[in-house]
C-alpha cells in the first residue's frame, strides 16, 4: 500500500510542476481468480492481475479524466504533462472543480472488515473440490442436461491522492460461486435454473453444495410452465427479482439524471412519492457490507442517509458537479448499501396470506423509462393458489409505472436477499396488470 501512496502523491506533484491547478490522482492493483467446471470437467482456470493511475485534471477551468497503467517513473511524468496539455486545449467548464475540502471533514475511522484473509488462502485444490462438489449435486437428477458451476475471488488495494488535502486508502475483497442448471423437458423446452452466494468473508456464505441444490431446485420447478392468463391479481416478488426491481426505481434517483431531465425523481424531494410503506437507507458504513466505504469516489466522507422514509423523498445522490449545475447540495455520487426495512412475516406467511396471486422469481427483459417510470416486465415464476405456489408460468409481461408501483405495495417480509448491496426483502403489490395468453 506504501508504494501505491507514494506513486498517487508523486502523480499529484507532477500534475502541479506541469501547470494544473488542482489534480486528483487514484492508484489501484487488483487480482481475480476464477475457477468454472462444467459437467465433470473443470473448463476454464483465470487469473487476472492489474495495476492502474486515473488522474482528474484542472487547468485554467478546463477539466479532464485521463488513465494508465504504465507507472515508470519517466513514462508517467511523460503521461502527466501531455494530460495537462490536452486539458488547455478544452473548453471551459465552471461547473468542474475538485471537491470542497469541508466534504472530507468527520471521516468515519472504523474497521469495515472488508477483507478476509483467509480467502488469499485458499488452494488451487480447494477451489476444485468445490467445483467437483457443485457440479455432482447439480447433476443428481436424470433430467439435467447440463450444469456450469463456479468459485471466485478478488482482492483490491487503492489509494488517492489530491492536491487539496485528500488522502485516503481502502483495500477489500470477495469470495462467492455459482451454478447454473438446465433440465430436459418434453419437445424442446429447457428450463433453467441458476443460484448464486458472494460475500466479502467466507463464513457468511452457505456451503457450496447449497447452492447447487438451489439451481437444481430452481431449474426442476420450471418444468410444466405455462403462460397464464391475462389479468390483475396480487404480485409476490422473490427477493432477489425485488433487488432488480428496486434498482430500476431509484436509478433515475441522481443530480445527473436530474439535472439532464431523464428522471421522475425530478423536484421530489419531500414529496410523497413511493406510496407510504417502502423506506430504504443508503448506509455505507455497514461492517462486511459488499458496498461498504469510508469515502466515495470523489473523497466525500461516507456517511449513512434516509433516501426513502415511508414513500418520502429524503435525499438524492448528488455529486460536486451535477450538484453545481442542478443547484443541489453534494450528498454522494453513487450508491453505497442500500438498506430496505423490512417486515414481520416470512415468505410462506404472505404467500399463504395472499391465497390467490402470481410469484415473480426473475425478470425477463423488459424495460422501464427513467424520465416517466413507465414500465414493462417479462418475468417468470409460479401461480399462488389456495396459499401455496403452485404451477410454474412464464411467456408474461407485467406492466404499470413505478410510481404507482409502489403505491401498491401492501406488505414487506423479513427475509432480505444477503448477497447484494441492496438490500430488500419479499415484496407484495396489489392489482398489478399482467399479460398472458
Amino acid at each position: 500500500m506504501s508504494k501505491l501512496l507514494a506513486s498517487a502523491q508523486n502523480a499529484v506533484d507532477l500534475a502541479l510542476k506541469a501547470g494544473a491547478d488542482d489534480a486528483w490522482v487514484n492508484v489501484s492493483r487488483e487480482r481475480s481468480v476464477s475457477f468454472s467446471y462444467r459437467d465433470g470437467n473443470m473448463e476454464k482456470v483465470e487469473e487476472s492481475t492489474s495495476r492502474g493511475l486515473s488522474l482528474r485534471v484542472y487547468v485554467d477551468g478546463r477539466y479532464s479524466a485521463h488513465g494508465t497503467t504504465d507507472l515508470r517513473p519517466d513514462h508517467l511524468g511523460a503521461f502527466i504533462r501531455e494530460a495537462v496539455s490536452l486539458t488547455r486545449a478544452l473548453q471551459p467548464d465552471p461547473h468542474r472543480l475538485i471537491t470542497d475540502p469541508a466534504l472530507f471533514a468527520d471521516r468515519a475511522s472504523i474497521d469495515l472488515q472488508l477483507l478476509d484473509p483467509t480467502v488469499a488462502e485458499l488452494s488451487r485444490d480447494r477451489r476444485e473440490v468445490w467445483c467437483a462438489e457443485m457440479d455432482a449435486q447439480a447433476h443428481r437428477d436424470e433430467r439435467v442436461i447440463s450444469a456450469e458451476s463456479s468459485v471466485f475471488s478478488g482482492h483490491s488495494e487503492g489509494v488517492s491522492a489530491s492536491s487539496n488535502g485528500f488522502l485516503g486508502s481502502s483495500a477489500g475483497g470477495y469470495i462467492g460461486y455459482s451454478t447454473q442448471v438446465t433440465v430436459r423437458e418434453d419437445g424442446d423446452k429447457r428450463p433453467e435454473g441458476m443460484d448464486y452466494a458472494v460475500g466479502r468473508f467466507l463464513d457468511v456464505l452457505p456451503a457450496p453444495t447449497e447452492i447447487a441444490t438451489g439451481a437444481l431446485s430452481k431449474a426442476l420447478s420450471r418444468i410444466g410452465s405455462v403462460k397464464a392468463p391475462t389479468q390483475r391479481t396480487t404480485m409476490v416478488v422473490d427477493p432477489q427479482a425485488a433487488v432488480s426491481l428496486l434498482a430500476r426505481t431509484m436509478g433515475p434517483a441522481s443530480a445527473a439524471a436530474i439535472q439532464q431531465k431523464r428522471s421522475f425523481w425530478a423536484g421530489q424531494k419531500g414529496q410523497q412519492l413511493l406510496g407510504t410503506r417502502l423506506t430504504v437507507v443508503d448506509n455505507p458504513l455497514i461492517p462486511r457490507g459488499l458496498a461498504s466505504r469510508l469515502y466515495d469516489g470523489e473523497g466525500i466522507s461516507a456517511k449513512p442517509r434516509p433516501i426513502i422514509e415511508n414513500g418520502v423523498v429524503r435525499n438524492f445522490y448528488v455529486d460536486t458537479y451535477y450538484g453545481r449545475k442542478a443547484g443541489l447540495s453534494p450528498t454522494t455520487g453513487s450508491p453505497s448499501n442500500r438498506i430496505v426495512r423490512c417486515g414481520d412475516k416470512s415468505r410462506e406467511q404472505l404467500i399463504s396470506d395472499v391465497g390467490a396471486g402470481i410469484y415473480v422469481t426473475s425478470w425477463l427483459g423488459g424495460n422501464s423509462d427513467p424520465t416517466t417510470g413507465d414500465f414493462s416486465l417479462g418475468l417468470r415464476g409460479h401461480l399462488i393458489e389456495n396459499g401455496a405456489i403452485a404451477a410454474p408460468v412464464g411467456e408474461m409481461n407485467v406492466t404499470g409505472n413505478l410510481r404507482q408501483l409502489w403505491e401498491r405495495l401492501e406488505v414487506l417480509g423479513n427475509d432480505p436477499y444477503p448477497y447484494s448491496s441492496l438490500r430488500v426483502p419479499t415484496l407484495v403489490f396489489g392489482d398489478m396488470q399482467f399479460s398472458g395468453c
